[in-house]
């Protein structure tokens, strides 16, 4: 690993480190001529409250009788007789793995929001390279990142969220490289 991707992926992680995610904590480092011109973590929107806020949930007594806890107006597949625990992840709660009903849960990727801060502050990300600290970007990430004109993916490996993601890296003109740590 050349210094300058030590460098950069170092900050990548330090941007991560800012998530309040439950599930992961990933950021997103854009970079020009060896100089950042954003960075993004996996959170809600400016404003929004995260899933560990007692705000996003609520006791449900009146479909599904006492006992039953509602994620933002979603029953839960499961009975909860205890306080919600704020560490855990709500789509576990609703049976999910890592990586699965990702339809529930309202955090912003990193990799988008770091486009979207550069785009909210004017700056082109037009051949840019984007460091993540995760694999290949989602294929609504890759969606946005393509359409955003960014050249280059650094990430730490190879492994696809799904074919959508590997048929979009393999039509498109970015390159994607791995991190050697």
């Amino acid at each position: 690993m050349s210094s300058w991707d030590k460098y950069f992926y170092d900050i990548c992680k330090s941007v991560a480190s800012k998530s309040r995610c439950l599930s992961r904590q990933i950021g997103a480092v854009i970079v020009r001529d060896k100089s950042i011109i954003s960075t993004g973590y996996n959170g809600p929107p400016r404003g929004i409250p995260h899933c560990d806020d007692p705000s996003v949930w609520e006791k449900n007594s009146n479909t599904m009788g006492s006992g039953f806890w509602m994620f933002r107006g979603v029953e839960t597949s499961i009975k909860i007789e205890e306080d919600i625990d704020l560490t855990k992840c709500p789509r576990q709660y609703m049976g999910y793995k890592s990586g699965e009903g990702l339809n529930w849960c309202f955090a912003g990727h990193a990799e988008r929001n770091a486009i979207i801060n550069a785009a909210r502050l004017g700056i082109s990300t037009y051949g840019t390279s984007l460091y993540c600290n995760c694999g290949v970007p989602c294929k609504d990430c890759l969606s946005e990142i393509i359409n955003a004109g960014v050249m280059e993916i650094i990430c730490l490996h190879f492994n696809f969220y799904d074919v959508s993601s590997k048929y979009l890296i393999e039509n498109s003109n970015i390159s994607l490289r791995i991190l050697k740590l």
